[in-house]
């Protein structure tokens, strides 16, 4: 019963600091850009910070501009976050962080919706002149999260394959 208290703890400690390291560097970049009135801060040859308001779904997909369209994708998030929650509670193996680090990004996008009508991004990555979807953090951690839970079914499909 401990063990489960701690893992239940940890899951949600997991969720609470990726929500807060995304709240915390949305709120730098809004205010930042509010001030200097600037578009775009280079800081690497191939990564600059470019502030916009994604009205989409991840990495701005899914834009429109109709508040039916954007309030049934709100709602469609609500839903799957609260399935994620019931995935963060129901498994008791390491599955469980995967979906917490989801879930506490989720949660962060998903607060930028309800409070803005859009998810500040700001993440330009890129190599000369190509350059991937602009992103936040939130998204890093629902993008790391994912990428684990494939490569778990990948390797343990693989594992349960041999065995037959």
């Amino acid at each position: 019963m401990n063990l489960i208290k701690n893992i239940f703890f940890l899951r949600l400690l997991i969720i609470l600091i990726i929500f807060t390291l995304d709240r915390i560097s949305k709120v730098y970049v809004i205010n930042f850009f509010n001030e200097t009135q600037l578009s775009e801060v280079y800081l690497l040859e191939f990564i600059n910070i470019y502030f916009i308001w994604n009205e989409g779904i991840a990495f701005g997909l899914l834009s429109f501009e109709n508040n039916l369209f954007y309030n049934l994708i709100t709602s469609l998030i609500i839903l799957i976050s609260l399935i994620i929650l019931y995935l963060v509670l129901k498994n008791k193996n390491y599955l469980g962080y995967f979906f917490a680090m989801i879930l506490g990004g989720s949660l962060g996008n998903l607060y930028d919706r309800i409070k803005y009508s859009a998810v500040p991004d700001f993440i330009d990555l890129h190599i000369g002149n190509y350059h991937w979807f602009i992103f936040n953090v939130a998204d890093i951690f629902i993008s790391i999260g994912v990428i684990c839970l494939i490569l778990d079914e990948f390797f343990n499909n693989k594992k349960q394959n041999e065995k037959i």
